[in-house]
Protein backbone atom coordinates (compact mmCIF):
# COMPACT_ATOMS: atom_id res chain seq x y z
CA UNK A 1 0.00 0.00 0.00
CA UNK A 2 1.14 3.66 -0.69
CA UNK A 3 2.43 5.78 2.08
CA UNK A 4 0.54 8.91 2.98
CA UNK A 5 1.51 12.53 2.62
CA UNK A 6 0.84 14.72 5.40
CA UNK A 7 1.25 18.74 4.68
CA UNK A 8 2.33 20.08 7.90
CA UNK A 9 1.96 23.62 9.39
CA UNK A 10 4.51 24.78 11.60
CA UNK A 11 5.00 27.97 13.69
CA UNK A 12 5.63 30.88 11.92
CA UNK A 13 7.60 32.33 15.09
CA UNK A 14 6.14 30.85 18.67
CA UNK A 15 6.74 27.80 18.94
CA UNK A 16 3.39 27.32 21.51
CA UNK A 17 1.77 27.07 17.81
CA UNK A 18 2.90 23.86 16.94
CA UNK A 19 -0.18 21.48 16.98
CA UNK A 20 -0.25 17.86 19.58
CA UNK A 21 -1.03 16.36 15.67
CA UNK A 22 1.39 18.07 14.36
CA UNK A 23 4.15 17.08 16.71
CA UNK A 24 2.64 13.54 16.48
CA UNK A 25 3.15 13.40 12.29
CA UNK A 26 6.30 14.63 12.46
CA UNK A 27 7.52 12.51 15.29
CA UNK A 28 6.08 9.17 12.95
CA UNK A 29 7.60 10.66 9.20
CA UNK A 30 9.63 8.22 7.78
CA UNK A 31 11.06 11.18 5.83
CA UNK A 32 10.50 15.29 6.36
CA UNK A 33 10.78 17.22 3.23
CA UNK A 34 11.37 20.89 3.87
CA UNK A 35 12.96 24.29 2.12
CA UNK A 36 16.03 24.39 4.99
CA UNK A 37 17.21 21.07 6.60
CA UNK A 38 19.39 23.27 8.99
CA UNK A 39 16.38 25.62 9.69
CA UNK A 40 13.88 22.10 9.95
CA UNK A 41 16.67 20.54 12.38
CA UNK A 42 16.58 23.40 14.19
CA UNK A 43 13.22 23.50 14.91
CA UNK A 44 12.91 19.90 15.33
CA UNK A 45 15.23 19.84 18.06
CA UNK A 46 13.45 22.80 19.68
CA UNK A 47 10.30 21.02 19.40
CA UNK A 48 11.99 17.98 21.27
CA UNK A 49 11.60 15.77 17.63
CA UNK A 50 14.22 12.84 17.42
CA UNK A 51 15.26 14.01 13.55
CA UNK A 52 14.26 11.81 11.18
CA UNK A 53 15.78 11.75 7.45
CA UNK A 54 15.71 15.10 6.09
CA UNK A 55 15.27 16.02 2.43
CA UNK A 56 15.41 19.21 0.73
CA UNK A 57 12.94 20.49 -1.12
CA UNK A 58 12.32 23.90 -2.96
CA UNK A 59 11.56 26.20 -5.58
CA UNK A 60 15.11 25.89 -6.89
CA UNK A 61 15.32 21.62 -6.87
CA UNK A 62 11.64 20.48 -6.97
CA UNK A 63 11.43 18.91 -10.13
CA UNK A 64 14.29 17.02 -9.17
CA UNK A 65 13.09 15.91 -5.80
CA UNK A 66 9.93 14.94 -6.65
CA UNK A 67 10.55 11.10 -8.14
CA UNK A 68 12.51 10.22 -5.33
CA UNK A 69 9.33 11.40 -2.63
CA UNK A 70 7.03 10.08 -5.18
CA UNK A 71 8.90 6.62 -5.21
CA UNK A 72 8.98 6.87 -1.19
CA UNK A 73 5.52 7.41 -0.86
CA UNK A 74 4.89 4.28 -3.42
CA UNK A 75 7.01 2.03 -0.96
CA UNK A 76 4.43 3.18 1.78
CA UNK A 77 6.68 5.46 3.83
CA UNK A 78 5.07 8.35 5.60
CA UNK A 79 6.32 11.71 3.92
CA UNK A 80 5.84 14.87 5.81
CA UNK A 81 6.54 18.23 3.88
CA UNK A 82 6.93 21.60 5.92
CA UNK A 83 8.44 25.07 4.97
CA UNK A 84 10.34 27.50 7.28
CA UNK A 85 7.09 28.77 8.91
CA UNK A 86 4.06 28.34 8.16
CA UNK A 87 1.49 26.41 6.00
CA UNK A 88 3.58 24.51 3.16
CA UNK A 89 2.40 24.99 -0.46
CA UNK A 90 1.52 28.56 0.19
CA UNK A 91 3.58 30.83 -2.04
CA UNK A 92 6.14 27.72 -2.42
CA UNK A 93 6.49 24.97 -4.82
CA UNK A 94 4.26 22.19 -2.35
CA UNK A 95 1.60 21.86 -4.72
CA UNK A 96 3.75 20.35 -7.14
CA UNK A 97 4.33 17.32 -4.83
CA UNK A 98 0.88 17.22 -3.42
CA UNK A 99 -0.47 17.35 -7.53
CA UNK A 100 2.44 14.65 -7.98
CA UNK A 101 0.95 12.10 -5.09
CA UNK A 102 -2.59 12.69 -6.23
CA UNK A 103 -1.72 11.68 -9.77
CA UNK A 104 -0.30 8.86 -8.14
CA UNK A 105 -3.19 7.61 -5.82
CA UNK A 106 -1.84 8.58 -2.93
CA UNK A 107 -3.41 9.84 0.00
CA UNK A 108 -2.27 13.77 1.21
CA UNK A 109 -3.72 14.77 4.61
CA UNK A 110 -3.26 18.21 5.58
CA UNK A 111 -2.34 18.74 9.39
CA UNK A 112 -3.51 22.48 9.69
CA UNK A 113 -1.92 24.98 11.66
CA UNK A 114 -0.58 28.71 11.37
CA UNK A 115 -0.59 30.68 8.20
CA UNK A 116 1.27 34.16 8.35
CA UNK A 117 -1.98 35.56 5.74
CA UNK A 118 -4.54 34.04 7.80
CA UNK A 119 -3.08 35.64 11.02
CA UNK A 120 -2.53 38.62 9.20
CA UNK A 121 -5.83 38.85 7.80
CA UNK A 122 -7.75 38.53 11.32
CA UNK A 123 -6.34 40.84 12.97
CA UNK A 124 -5.65 43.31 10.08
CA UNK A 125 -9.71 45.25 10.90
CA UNK A 126 -9.88 45.10 7.13
CA UNK A 127 -12.96 42.95 5.84
CA UNK A 128 -12.47 39.22 5.72
CA UNK A 129 -15.46 37.86 4.18
CA UNK A 130 -13.63 37.97 0.89
CA UNK A 131 -10.22 38.17 0.77
CA UNK A 132 -7.49 37.62 -2.21
CA UNK A 133 -4.42 36.17 -1.81
CA UNK A 134 -1.62 37.46 -3.85
CA UNK A 135 1.55 36.35 -2.02
CA UNK A 136 5.12 38.01 -3.77
CA UNK A 137 4.57 40.28 -6.86
CA UNK A 138 7.33 40.11 -9.32
CA UNK A 139 10.77 41.92 -7.85
CA UNK A 140 10.83 44.17 -11.06
CA UNK A 141 9.48 47.70 -10.68
CA UNK A 142 7.94 46.82 -14.03
CA UNK A 143 6.33 43.83 -13.36
CA UNK A 144 4.84 44.43 -9.57
CA UNK A 145 3.53 48.11 -11.11
CA UNK A 146 1.76 46.07 -14.06
CA UNK A 147 0.38 43.18 -11.17
CA UNK A 148 -0.98 46.12 -9.45
CA UNK A 149 -2.54 47.75 -11.99
CA UNK A 150 -4.46 44.33 -12.65
CA UNK A 151 -5.87 44.29 -8.75
CA UNK A 152 -6.94 47.99 -9.02
CA UNK A 153 -10.74 46.96 -9.44
CA UNK A 154 -10.58 43.75 -6.88
CA UNK A 155 -13.16 44.57 -4.57
CA UNK A 156 -12.02 42.15 -1.94
CA UNK A 157 -8.94 42.41 1.05
CA UNK A 158 -5.76 41.90 -0.49
CA UNK A 159 -2.96 40.16 1.09
CA UNK A 160 0.43 40.06 -0.20
CA UNK A 161 3.72 39.06 1.04
CA UNK A 162 6.79 41.03 0.59
CA UNK A 163 10.39 41.39 2.03
CA UNK A 164 11.60 44.38 4.03
CA UNK A 165 13.90 45.65 1.62
CA UNK A 166 11.20 46.16 -1.14
CA UNK A 167 8.95 47.36 0.92
CA UNK A 168 9.23 51.30 0.80
CA UNK A 169 8.96 50.22 -3.49
CA UNK A 170 6.25 48.16 -3.02
CA UNK A 171 3.88 50.58 -0.70
CA UNK A 172 4.82 53.27 -3.45
CA UNK A 173 3.52 51.32 -6.48
CA UNK A 174 0.85 50.16 -4.28
CA UNK A 175 -0.38 53.63 -3.49
CA UNK A 176 -0.01 54.81 -6.78
CA UNK A 177 -1.91 51.82 -8.48
CA UNK A 178 -4.98 51.51 -5.92
CA UNK A 179 -5.03 54.93 -4.32
CA UNK A 180 -3.27 56.83 -1.73
CA UNK A 181 -7.17 56.72 0.60
CA UNK A 182 -6.84 53.10 0.01
CA UNK A 183 -7.19 51.61 3.97
CA UNK A 184 -3.91 49.38 4.19
CA UNK A 185 -1.85 47.59 7.31
CA UNK A 186 1.43 45.99 7.64
CA UNK A 187 1.79 43.46 9.58
CA UNK A 188 5.41 42.35 11.00
CA UNK A 189 6.71 39.70 12.94
CA UNK A 190 4.16 37.86 13.55
CA UNK A 191 3.39 35.64 16.42
CA UNK A 192 7.06 36.98 17.83
CA UNK A 193 8.17 39.38 20.85
CA UNK A 194 8.38 42.48 17.77
CA UNK A 195 4.84 41.92 16.73
CA UNK A 196 3.30 44.81 15.04
CA UNK A 197 0.15 45.98 13.24
CA UNK A 198 0.78 49.39 11.23
CA UNK A 199 -2.78 50.78 9.69
CA UNK A 200 -3.44 53.76 7.78
CA UNK A 201 -3.97 54.40 4.32
CA UNK A 202 -1.81 53.21 1.39
CA UNK A 203 -0.39 56.89 1.09
CA UNK A 204 0.37 57.57 5.12
CA UNK A 205 1.95 54.45 5.34
CA UNK A 206 4.20 54.53 1.87
CA UNK A 207 5.15 57.98 3.51
CA UNK A 208 5.91 56.24 7.11
CA UNK A 209 6.08 52.50 6.58
CA UNK A 210 7.97 52.26 10.32
CA UNK A 211 10.38 49.23 11.39
CA UNK A 212 11.45 48.14 8.02
CA UNK A 213 12.26 44.55 8.70
CA UNK A 214 11.48 41.20 9.88
CA UNK A 215 9.00 38.62 8.13
CA UNK A 216 6.48 41.03 6.71
CA UNK A 217 2.71 40.62 5.39
CA UNK A 218 0.57 43.62 3.62
CA UNK A 219 -3.06 43.77 3.63
CA UNK A 220 -4.65 46.24 1.40
CA UNK A 221 -8.68 47.00 1.41
CA UNK A 222 -10.79 46.65 -1.96
CA UNK A 223 -11.69 48.75 -4.20
CA UNK A 224 -14.64 50.67 -2.84
CA UNK A 225 -18.22 50.48 -4.66
CA UNK A 226 -18.95 52.57 -7.49
CA UNK A 227 -22.83 53.65 -7.37
CA UNK A 228 -23.83 53.32 -10.78
CA UNK A 229 -24.57 56.87 -12.82
CA UNK A 230 -28.51 57.67 -13.60
CA UNK A 231 -27.90 58.32 -16.86
CA UNK A 232 -25.74 54.47 -17.78
CA UNK A 233 -29.30 52.97 -16.31
CA UNK A 234 -31.45 55.17 -18.35
CA UNK A 235 -29.49 53.96 -21.31
CA UNK A 236 -30.20 50.37 -20.49
CA UNK A 237 -33.76 51.05 -19.68
CA UNK A 238 -34.64 53.06 -22.79
CA UNK A 239 -32.64 49.62 -24.46
CA UNK A 240 -35.24 47.25 -23.00
CA UNK A 241 -38.17 49.50 -23.23
CA UNK A 242 -37.09 49.74 -27.06
CA UNK A 243 -37.00 45.90 -27.31
CA UNK A 244 -40.86 45.85 -26.15
CA UNK A 245 -40.00 44.96 -22.56
CA UNK A 246 -43.38 46.23 -20.05
CA UNK A 247 -41.89 49.20 -17.58
CA UNK A 248 -41.47 46.57 -14.66
CA UNK A 249 -39.99 43.46 -16.81
CA UNK A 250 -37.54 46.42 -17.81
CA UNK A 251 -36.25 48.04 -14.51
CA UNK A 252 -36.08 44.15 -13.39
CA UNK A 253 -33.55 43.37 -15.98
CA UNK A 254 -32.01 46.92 -15.72
CA UNK A 255 -31.20 46.85 -12.20
CA UNK A 256 -29.68 43.02 -12.69
CA UNK A 257 -27.37 44.01 -15.20
CA UNK A 258 -26.64 47.35 -13.75
CA UNK A 259 -26.42 46.63 -10.49
CA UNK A 260 -28.98 49.57 -9.16
CA UNK A 261 -31.85 49.13 -6.57
CA UNK A 262 -35.52 48.14 -8.09
CA UNK A 263 -36.10 51.32 -7.16
CA UNK A 264 -33.38 52.94 -8.85
CA UNK A 265 -33.99 51.12 -12.42
CA UNK A 266 -37.92 52.05 -11.93
CA UNK A 267 -37.02 55.71 -11.54
CA UNK A 268 -35.24 55.72 -14.76
CA UNK A 269 -38.36 53.97 -16.34
CA UNK A 270 -40.57 56.53 -14.89
CA UNK A 271 -38.41 59.52 -16.14
CA UNK A 272 -38.29 58.25 -19.82
CA UNK A 273 -41.82 57.58 -19.64
CA UNK A 274 -42.23 61.43 -18.39
CA UNK A 275 -39.73 62.04 -21.03
CA UNK A 276 -41.74 60.69 -24.03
Amino acid sequence: MAGTLSIVAVPIGNLEDITLRALRVLREATVIACEDTRETGRLLQLLGVARPKLVSYHDHNAEKRLPGLIDRLLLGEAVALVSDAGTPGISDPGFRLVRAAIDEGVDVVPIPGACAAVTALCASGLPTDRFRFVGFLPQKGSGRRRALAALASAAETLVFYESPHRLEAFLADAAAALGEDRPAVIARELTKKFEEFRRGSLGALSADPGTVRGELVVLVGGAPEVAPEAVDVEQVVAALLAEGLAPSAAAREAAQRTGATREVAYAAVMALREKA
